[in-house]
């Protein structure tokens, strides 16, 4: 049986390194951490779905001959894109930033809001779309969805060398 007074929860001080230790940054190396962790643009993940959605619509209106289908495929990724940057401009305000209570009520808020407008715009797609392929449009979304996956995978490139 082991003697809970004896078991520590934090890490063992002896095998700490002198490197383990924290100390805070300067301006320099703060500066160089950021230059070598880049962080990824929410713009630039809804360029590429739009991107994706415009090259998927052409592709689908080809392949099966028919306009409604690429028109389908793009209203399904607007679907997925128009909430989103609606979201990401809600989060990226001064507003949501104020403190940490703002921005997670914020971060609620401007989900629900996302969550309701792609909503409504599938209840829309009947009555704006004149004709409306269904397993098109989801297909839109879906690949739409799918672009936030590939972003992370590839939008946020490391250097080959580390810098000191």
């Amino acid at each position: 049986m082991v003697n809970p007074d004896t078991v520590s929860l934090g890490a063992d001080k002896s095998t700490q390194t002198p490197e383990d230790e924290f100390h805070p940054l300067t301006a320099e190396e703060a500066q160089a951490w950021r230059e070598r962790h880049t962080s990824l643009s929410v713009w630039w993940v809804l360029g590429a779905q739009l991107a994706l959605a415009a090259v998927l619509a052409m592709l689908g209106s080809w392949l099966w001959g028919f306009a409604s289908v690429g028109i389908s495929v793009m209203y399904g990724a607007l679907a997925v894109i128009v909430p989103a940057a609606l979201f990401a401009r809600g989060l990226t305000s001064s507003a949501a930033s104020v403190n940490a209570m703002t921005a997670a009520v914020g971060f609620a808020v401007w989900q629900g809001v996302k969550l309701v407008l792609t909503v409504l715009l599938l209840a829309l797609a009947p009555r704006v779309l004149n004709e409306v392929s269904w397993p098109a449009l989801l297909a839109g979304m879906l690949l739409a969805m799918k672009v936030y996956w590939l972003a992370l995978a590839w939008g946020n490139p490391r250097q080959a060398t580390p810098q000191n």
